[in-house]
């Protein structure tokens, strides 16, 4: 068995345990010892980090080779045209290459979100709009490029899920903790979970 910790990782977080300039890191969050996030969740972005103490199953989450997907909530500048969201479903051109397609669709605001610290600045003049994004690869900053590359730049970007684990009952800052069996496809073994509340919420406003 492995330990999985899943966290709902807060704004302006680093995506590791230790930083020199002294931002806000994992650390903050999370008291279980010697796990590590398997994959990397940008500063900016807010949302699901699933950490792990086995270094395959580790593996497994975060190469794009396994091709396990990750769901992502995202508001946009905008008012999200149908011709955008095919756009996103069959590929889009980017500097690094064209993306492989991916599942699109057009959602209202997700429930019980949480406030952002600081908030997204709106132009009263623009409407906002999400989408959910479900991708199998991992380009970086991918989310946020392509949604510009088809005109409509992200304003907030939230991880929802990865494969079959899900921010679902955690608050911002949260954690729980899940026995996971370490086959050679990595299935969840839901023998027990808990709920754990952070251990530091920090104001950046």
């Amino acid at each position: 068995m492995a330990r999985v910790v899943l966290l709902n990782k807060p704004f302006d977080v680093m995506c590791q345990f230790t930083d020199d300039s002294g931002r806000t890191t994992l650390a903050d969050f999370v008291s279980e010892k010697g796990v590590y996030p398997a994959g990397r969740l940008d500063r900016d972005s807010e949302g699901l980090v699933v950490l792990t103490d086995d270094g395959a199953l580790q593996a497994q989450i975060s190469s794009p080779k396994f091709k396990k997907p990750k769901t992502y909530w995202v508001q946009v500048d905008g008012d999200v045209t149908d011709e955008a969201l095919n756009q996103l479903r069959q590929g889009v051109e980017l500097k690094d290459g064209l993306t492989k397609p991916a599942h699109a669709k057009k959602i209202g605001e997700p429930k019980n979100l949480w406030p952002r610290n600081p908030p997204v600045r709106f132009r009263k003049s623009v409407p906002t709009s999400w989408i959910e994004l479900t991708l199998k690869e991992g380009k970086n900053r991918q989310v946020r490029r392509m949604t510009a590359a088809v005109g409509f730049p992200t304003l907030r970007l939230i991880r929802a899920k990865v494969g079959d684990w899900s921010i679902e009952g955690l608050g911002v800052g949260e954690t729980r903790t899940l026995e996971v069996a370490t086959t050679s496809k990595a299935k969840r073994a839901p023998t027990h979970g808990k709920r754990a509340p952070s251990r530091k919420r920090v104001n950046r406003g």
